[in-house]
């Protein structure tokens, strides 16, 4: 159903090009994603970059929102131009009018069908913590900070219980405008190394699903930072995933920890 709108819409633009931008950002001075009115966010900074290079507004589509103060490493956006411009000479005419904390890493011509957000297969986010006393001034706007130790044996084994389809009412925002809370998790992992710029433990927390609602990877992570800190333990944990009781789930962790890492396609 959704490609037949895609391709019925496409088809009344067969004159335009279709590209696909893989986007990197840094999050910190974003208000998010979605344009906002006069606020400044990335779909809005790449609309008009893009709507002075067609010479007339246009709307770029991204595979989905990210919140205020959250990074991406790989984004992805699709747009439809009028401009006859070949991808590398679209891509550095973007970056020439855009502030330098957003960069296209790269633009692709693709399919009229092809769409940002409803042909995505799946999305990885990953959550960074700086794990000791001090966190150097170079991690600060991309990593939480947990002064506390760790146990990363406890984190990596409650884990494994957000594996699978589940209801995710009590990690998500109230709200959120989903119609459904249903996501399935493809892959959880949580990790550790030392890091030589931190001069300290770096611990990630790397989620795969086909889609996310709003809070729901940072509220994963602050439930992970709870047990790791002796907080919470298994049984609480699947509690909070089984019952969607809000109250059970550990504070939400702050944005600057996460980044969206890929989206991915056929």
């Amino acid at each position: 159903m959704v490609n037949g709108l895609i391709f019925r819409a496409s088809s009344s633009l067969d004159n335009l090009m279709n590209f696909k931008l893989t986007i990197q950002y840094d999050g910190t001075d974003f208000h998010g994603w979605q344009m906002q009115g006069e606020l400044r966010t990335v779909q809005g900074e790449l609309t008009r970059a893009l709507s002075r290079i067609d010479s007339r507004d246009v709307v770029v589509h991204g595979s989905g929102r990210t919140d205020a103060g959250v990074h991406a490493e790989g984004q992805v956006a699709h747009v439809h131009l009028e401009k006859q411009i070949t991808p590398e000479k679209l891509r550095a005419a973007i970056n020439g009018n855009t502030e330098k904390d957003v960069r296209v890493i790269e633009a692709a011509l693709v399919d009229d069908e092809f769409h940002a957000r409803y042909s995505a297969l799946e999305k990885t986010y990953v959550y960074r913590v700086i794990n000791g006393p001090v966190i150097s001034p170079f991690w600060l706007r991309y990593a939480h900070h947990e002064a506390r130790a760790l146990d990363l044996e406890r984190m990596k084994s409650s884990a494994e219980l957000f594996l699978g389809e589940h209801d995710w009412c009590a990690f998500s925002s109230a709200q959120s405008d989903s119609e459904t809370k249903h996501r399935t998790i493809a892959n959880i992992a949580v990790s550790e190394h030392s890091d030589e710029r931190a001069r300290s433990r770096l611990i990630e927390i790397q989620v795969s699903a086909e889609g996310f609602l709003r809070y729901m990877v940072r509220s994963i992570a602050g439930t992970l930072l709870a047990v790791g800190r002796g907080e919470m333990d298994d049984e609480l944990v699947a509690q909070a995933i089984d019952g969607g009781d809000r109250a059970l789930v550990a504070a939400t962790a702050p944005a600057c920890g996460l980044t969206l890492l890929s989206v991915r396609y056929e």
